[in-house]
């Protein structure tokens, strides 16, 4: 699970790999079709919020430059601007702590740095109102509430990629450093965090990719986003012309933000000059120092996790467990399960046909479609939403024309009228998780059980069957079950693209939360944090084990 899903894993060339499409000549046109359907459902609604935000009233867009997009786009810097700041102390900060430091505590803070990514963002900021107003303190509801919230929700994107990176940096600097007379402080300054910038770049970029897919949390807060104004704009002025036009300005924003994780990844591929392998050994605290110490990284994860937690638990008991099981929780949860199930599978199997085609040929089409795949998860939910629409208005269309001709009858909107936009709305902005997991998977399975299987006759779909597909279940398995929770916790794409009378979890809560009564979803937004607990869990078990027991 080290994969970035904005960094794409280019696998390992070997023998069976530069032979296979001299050996397979069929092989392109099949390799090339799968590639281009995978990359299909990335393409197709940025291609339609081009042509959707070209037509409409001429006079909208001065409109909204004038009045919604200086705002809006103020308030989206700064938030982005405080939230990169949070994320960066709290979550390299705790890295470097537990990385370089031995104090009480710290193997268990292991594991529960992690855990706030369990928390959704909406929930935690419907949990802090709460508790702000019931603890007679400062209203939370401003841009600095909504940094705080988000910040310290999101941190683990940063943790996780920054302890990676600081537990792979060789001992040798650290011990010339030393013997120099450097305290930890400038070894962190002038080596750590050098040498970690490509980690922290990704988890920045990441954490700021969430923080601009929010709209629960920012809505909830008082916040006037970009992906608020959208938003906004679709449902309540009924203009998707104007929607459109907001949302090619937030991927403006967003190609910034994939530029800025590129820049800081422009000199990974670096060379040490020493060949010593050794881990740093940690530095072991003693009195106050390792109390300070273990203090600092409780403090991002009672925020992050333990808090919000510990406020939906209270409540959930409060009302009564049992109690709050009614039928409308039941269906909502089997609702929600589901869709989420379907997306899955279907993530599953586009991640396949966008990553087993790059395992069997090196195609310049196939490597450009996995690339623009693996797209989807910075393209924020309302945004997809808004481009899937036509897409899925156009196949509906041709089906209903299809219906017509064969039975006389229409069909109605298949597509674009169904829970179906849900499933596929979810699969093309988290496919790019199974794609990084999937990949990530085939780059470790050596090329030689591919020679082995060719040399025994064996073709594309027999290698891909018998060998491929049995090596990569661990990758396949993780990436369902991120996939999954993911899909489970999703806002924004929900509101936008369900069904009328058709509600999930995270809708559920909404739904309480904006009538001014949140605590009797408390239990609902309790079943979404336990199960995203588990992938938390997988996650650091993965970053933490052994590359040999991985």
């Amino acid at each position: 699970m080290n994969a970035s899903p904005l960094t794409l894993p280019t696998g390992d060339d070997g023998p069976a790999l530069r032979g296979a499409v001299a050996s397979w000549p069929w092989l392109k046109v099949i390799a090339c079709t799968v590639a281009l359907a995978a990359a299909a459902p990335v393409v197709l609604p940025l291609m339609s919020l081009a042509r959707l935000a070209t037509i409409g009233d001429a006079e909208l867009w001065p409109h909204l430059a004038a009045y919604v997009l200086p705002n809006a786009a103020l308030q989206t810097a700064l938030l982005l601007t405080g939230v990169a700041a949070v994320t960066a102390v709290a979550g390299a900060g705790s890295a470097w702590l537990v990385t370089m430091f031995r104090f009480p505590g710290r193997d268990s803070l292991l594991w529960l740095l992690p855990l706030p990514l369990a928390i959704p963002t909406y929930i935690a900021a419907y949990v802090y109102v709460d508790i702000f107003d019931a603890a007679w303190l400062p209203p939370i509801r401003s841009l600095g509430g909504a940094i705080f919230v988000i910040g310290f929700v999101l941190y683990p994107y940063v943790y996780l990629a920054a302890r990676a990176m600081f537990q792979t940096q060789a001992a040798a600097f650290g011990d010339a450093a030393r013997t120099l007379g450097a305290r930890p402080w400038r070894l962190l300054c002038d080596i750590t965090l050098p040498l970690a910038r490509p980690a922290l770049a990704v988890g920045i970029a990441l954490a700021l990719l969430e923080t601009l897919n929010d709209i629960g949390a920012t809505e909830y807060l008082g916040v006037q986003t970009l992906t608020l104004s959208l938003f906004t704009t679709w449902l309540n002025r009924g203009s998707l012309p104007g929607a459109a036009q907001i949302a090619l300005s937030m991927l403006v924003l967003v190609a910034g933000l994939i530029a800025l994780e590129r820049y800081g990844r422009r000199r990974r591929n670096y060379q040490s000059a020493t060949q010593d392998g050794r881990a740093a050994a940690p530095i072991v605290l003693r009195g106050g120092k390792a109390w300070l110490a273990a203090l600092a990284c409780l403090a991002p994860v009672t925020i992050g996790f333990f808090l919000p937690a510990g406020f939906l638990l209270r409540e959930a008991i409060a009302r009564g467990i049992t109690a709050g099981f009614d039928l409308d929780l039941l269906r909502h949860a089997a609702t929600t399960v589901a869709l989420a199930a379907c997306a899955t599978a279907l993530v599953l199997l586009l991640g396949l046909a966008a990553t087993v085609p790059l395992r069997l040929t090196r195609l310049p089409l196939v490597l450009a479609c996995a690339a623009v795949a693996s797209l989807g998860y910075a393209i924020p939910g309302t945004v997809l939403a808004l481009g899937l629409l036509s897409p899925l208005v156009a196949v509906d269309e041709a089906i209903n024309w299809a219906s017509l001709h064969v039975t006389g009858a229409h069909v109605g909107l298949l597509l674009a009228g169904s829970s179906a936009a849900l499933v596929i709305a979810y699969a093309v902005r988290f496919m790019a998780i199974a794609i990084g997991l999937l990949q990530a998977g085939l780059a470790r399975v050596s090329s030689d059980f591919d020679d082995a299987a060719r040399l025994l006759g064996a073709g594309p779909l027999t290698l891909v069957r018998s060998v491929h597909l049995p090596l990569i279940r661990p990758a396949l398995w993780g990436a369902a079950l991120l996939v999954f929770v993911d899909c489970l916790k999703e806002l924004p794409m929900t509101l936008l693209l369900r069904p009328l009378n058709v509600e999930t979890l995270s809708t559920y809560i909404y739904q309480f939360a904006t009538r001014g009564n949140f605590e009797e979803g408390a239990l609902a937004a309790l079943l979404i944090v336990a199960a995203g607990i588990l992938p938390v869990i997988r996650i650091v078990h993965f970053a933490e084990s052994p590359p040999g027991a991985r």
